[in-house]
C-alpha cells in the first residue's frame, strides 16, 4: 500500500496548473509548426506564426497562454494499492486555488450558474478512475469555454451509417465556424451512454496529436482531411488549417442506441500530467 499525502497532492496540482496555463504541449506546439509549414494561405501562415510566437512569450515571459484560463478540469487515474492520506477532493481544489492565484490567472467559474454570482477558481471539474496499482496520475485541463461552448452530442440510431456520424463531426466544426479560434483539434467520443460519449470526447484531447487510435486511425485522417477542406482556416480567416487533429475514443454501447460527442479544443490545447 503506498501512502499519498494531500499535501504532495495539492502541491502537484498547483505546479500542473502553472505548467498547463504557461507551457504549451509539445505535441500542439508540434502540429502547429507543421501547419504552418504546409499552409498555402499567406495570411494563415501569418497568424500561424503569430500563434507559435505567442506561445514561446508566454513560455519565456511566464504569462498565460490564453487570457481564458478555463475550468481547470483534473482527471485522476487512482490506483487501488494508493492510500490518501486526508480528502482528495479538498486537496485538489486547494491546489487549483494556489496555482491560478500564482499564476495571476482570471477567476473564471461563477459559483451559481443561474444567477451568476460569486466568482472564483473553485470547485474545480474533477473525473476519477480507479486503476489498478500503487500509483496516482493527475492531469489538469484547462478548459476554455469559447471551444466548451460548441460542444455537441447527438443519439443516433444503431442503424446509422458512418456517413452519418462522419457528417455529424464536420457539421459540429461547421457551427463551431471561427469562434472557438481554430486550428482545432477535435475530440471525438462514440458509445456508452450520453454522459460518458461526453467524456470520452473529452478525454480524447488529452491524446498526444501525433498518436491516432490504432484502430479509427484510418477514420480519423479521414475526417481531419474533410475538416480541413472547410476553408475556416487560422482564426476563421481561410487557409487549408481548420483542424490539427482529430482524436476519436470509442466504447461499448446498448443495443438500442449509438450516442456520439464532439467536444472541440481552440488552438491552445492545455494540459499537463504528473504520475506520484
Amino acid at each position: 500500500m503506498k501512502i499519498i499525502s494531500a499535501k504532495k497532492i495539492t502541491e502537484t496540482i498547483r505546479n500542473l496548473c502553472l505548467k498547463a496555463n504557461l507551457d504549451l504541449r509539445n505535441d500542439v506546439l508540434a502540429a502547429l509548426k507543421l501547419a504552418r509549414l504546409r499552409e498555402k494561405n499567406k495570411r494563415a501562415r501569418n497568424i500561424l506564426d503569430a500563434i507559435v510566437k505567442n506561445a514561446f512569450i508566454a513560455r519565456e515571459e511566464r504569462l498565460a497562454i490564453c487570457q481564458d484560463t478555463g475550468i481547470p478540469c483534473v482527471f485522476v487515474e487512482l490506483g487501488q494499492d494508493v492510500k490518501i492520506n486526508g480528502d482528495l477532493n479538498k486537496a485538489i481544489n486547494k491546489g487549483i486555488v494556489q496555482g491560478y492565484k500564482n499564476g495571476f490567472f482570471r477567476e473564471s467559474i461563477v459559483k451559481e450558474p443561474i444567477s451568476r454570482k460569486e466568482s472564483g477558481y473553485t470547485p474545480t471539474v474533477i473525473h476519477i478512475d480507479i486503476v489498478g496499482g500503487d500509483k496516482l496520475k493527475l492531469t489538469v485541463l484547462p478548459k476554455g469555454f469559447g471551444c466548451e461552448n460548441k460542444s455537441q452530442l447527438k443519439m443516433f440510431n444503431p442503424t446509422a451509417k458512418i456517413e452519418e456520424i462522419k457528417e455529424f463531426i464536420i457539421e459540429a466544426v461547421k457551427a463551431a465556424g471561427p469562434d472557438a479560434c481554430p486550428p482545432y483539434v477535435v475530440g471525438v467520443g462514440i458509445g456508452g451512454t450520453a454522459d460518458l460519449a461526453m467524456l470520452l470526447a473529452k478525454k480524447s484531447l488529452l491524446r498526444r496529436l501525433q498518436t491516432p487510435n490504432s484502430k479509427l486511425q484510418t477514420l480519423e485522417k479521414e475526417l481531419l482531411n474533410k475538416i480541413n477542406h472547410l476553408n475556416i482556416g487560422p482564426m476563421g480567416l481561410g487557409g487549408n488549417t481548420t483542424a490539427l487533429a482529430v482524436n476519436i475514443e470509442i466504447y461499448p454501447t446498448h443495443i438500442a442506441g449509438l450516442p456520439v460527442a464532439v467536444n472541440i479544443s481552440c488552438h491552445a490545447l492545455r494540459s499537463a500530467t504528473k504520475t506520484l
